[in-house]
């Protein structure tokens, strides 16, 4: 038995020195000292040995198992030194490149405008409401002074949903909403998202965006909506900025009117950029209408105000010097960037 133990324990140590390998490593140490292995049915036969020689053998079983468990720890620590460092050599990092940029993003074009535009309105005393884009006829349209069978409903060219139901085709339902919920005096502006079924071209988009205000109180004048534009104009454009009203038609106000602003590329002597004539329009407004004003539970004999609105991818557009609204929608990051 002697001999056997000398014999293992040679082998064990040979086989041990020759791996290269963690898993071949645990093949060995189960071989050697598993349940089954060469020392422990070494140990079985112990019965076999003379009582006078069992401890001196018995000793020398353990010496062999601790030998070869020693063995077994230093190699497994030396293989898994070598894989570390074959690992941290392969995955080195030089630290003298130039660290990778993340892409970082930042506000759209359209959102820069908007943010401006409210400031401008907030400074003034304005509140930011909103409102559904899934709107009710009535307040789409009639309570805007546009019944059943009137043009402008045509002109707009509408999503329905239902004989109802419409997909908003301004922000104006915003106000009407504001009328009625009160109270008075109400200054607002309702930006948001519209549509119309528009065919898409360099100016038009089946869904856009516009920023509406209105101004609800008593001695509300005409001159007050000239006074308020006049100086949204000069704190968005410029303070040279020059602006000229034209009379229109829009059936919730009377009297209505669309404003220019004098180009701010040239000053106003005509270029280009609007095309010859120094001027450039801008939004359309008027006094809010006396039927509106009823309609929304309003005394029209006491109140009066104004109403103003504007497409918010035109103030974009000119502010930005874009000249194709698709631009502002197709996410080319190589045109988004610039801003």
């Amino acid at each position: 038995m002697k001999q056997k133990l000398q014999e293992i324990h040679e082998e064990a140590i040979q086989k041990i020195q020759q791996i290269d390998a963690l898993d071949k490593l645990q093949e060995i140490r189960v071989s050697y000292l598993g349940k089954k292995g060469q020392l422990t049915s070494l140990l079985k036969g112990m019965k076999d040995v003379a009582k006078e020689e069992r401890p001196v053998v018995g000793q020398m079983v353990h010496e062999t198992q601790s030998q070869i468990e020693e063995l077994l720890d230093r190699t497994k620590k030396r293989l898994e030194e070598v894989a570390l460092n074959a690992k941290l050599e392969a995955e080195e990092i030089d630290v003298t490149l130039p660290a990778k940029k993340s892409k970082i993003g930042h506000r759209h074009p359209n959102m820069i405008a908007l943010e401006e535009v409210e400031n401008i309105f907030i400074g003034m005393g304005y509140e930011v409401v909103s409102g559904p884009e899934i709107e009710y006829d009535e307040y789409n349209f009639r309570k805007l002074n546009i019944p059943d069978g009137h043009p402008a409903k045509d002109e707009q060219d509408t999503f329905w949903i239902t004989d109802e139901i419409v997909l908003r085709t301004q922000t104006s339902p915003c106000q009407a909403r504001t009328m009625e919920r009160g109270p008075l005096p109400i200054r607002m502006i309702a930006p948001g998202r519209v549509y119309r079924s528009d065919e898409v071209d360099a100016t038009h988009s089946p869904c856009f965006n516009q920023v509406e205000g209105m101004v609800i109180d008593k001695n509300i004048t005409m001159a007050d909506l000239k006074g308020t534009l006049d100086e949204f104009a000069k704190q968005l454009f410029g303070p040279e900025t020059k602006t000229k009203f034209r009379p229109h038609h829009f059936p919730f106000t009377e009297p209505s009117a669309e404003m220019d602003v004098s180009c701010f590329k040239c000053g106003g002597k005509g270029c280009r950029f609007c095309q010859g004539t120094g001027w450039i329009e801008i939004l359309g407004c008027g006094m809010v209408h006396p039927d509106v004003l009823e309609m929304c539970g309003i005394d029209s004999k006491e109140y009066t105000g104004f109403a103003l609105g504007m497409g918010l991818e035109r103030i974009a557009l000119l502010k930005y010097e874009i000249d194709d609204l698709r631009r502002l929608y197709e996410n080319d990051v190589r045109f988004l960037k610039q801003f």
